[in-house]
């Protein structure tokens, strides 16, 4: 894989995350549960975290490095908005548009990962890509917990 393609498909992680840490901070303004909005603030720290690294080394590789997300996850999170209006926003729709975010950027890594990256960065990808499944998880858990408390009330 040559340095160009290499820096493109970090790009493209960059987007994924800077989309994460904005949608999950869209999830942490409008959820109820204060621990859900705990998880979810933390959660986009991470992300921007998880950015702030994969720009490094678009740097360290003499790219230019993203520096916002991407137009999908605007159309996303507006289309959250939209729906949030409609729902009344409450927690478990939020957590379901959560968990589709989630998905997109499992999808995302996995792009990554299929590809012949050098070996210091398919390092960095796998680590961050642990880490989407963990979030992936952790939101759909609270999913089917807040689901199964409605069935219950």
């Amino acid at each position: 894989m040559n340095n160009d393609d290499v820096i493109s498909t970090l790009n493209d992680l960059i987007e994924t995350c800077k989309d994460g840490e904005q949608g999950f901070r869209t999830c942490a303004e409008d959820i109820k549960d204060a621990q859900m909005k705990s998880f979810f603030t933390s959660r986009a720290q991470s992300c921007a975290e998880a950015a702030a690294e994969l720009q490094q080394e678009v740097r360290t590789l003499g790219g230019n490095p993203e520096t916002s997300s991407s137009i999908a996850g605007a159309l996303h999170r507006r289309w959250v908005d939209i729906k949030g209006l409609v729902t009344g926003k409450d927690d478990e729709a939020i957590l379901n548009e959560c968990e589709r975010g989630e998905d997109v950027a499992k999808r995302s890594y996995e792009t990554a990962l299929g590809k012949a990256l050098p070996a210091n960065i398919k390092t960095i990808v796998e680590r961050q890509y642990s880490g989407v499944m963990k979030n992936h998880d952790q939101v759909k858990a609270m999913r089917n917990q807040v689901r199964a408390a409605k069935g219950n009330a």
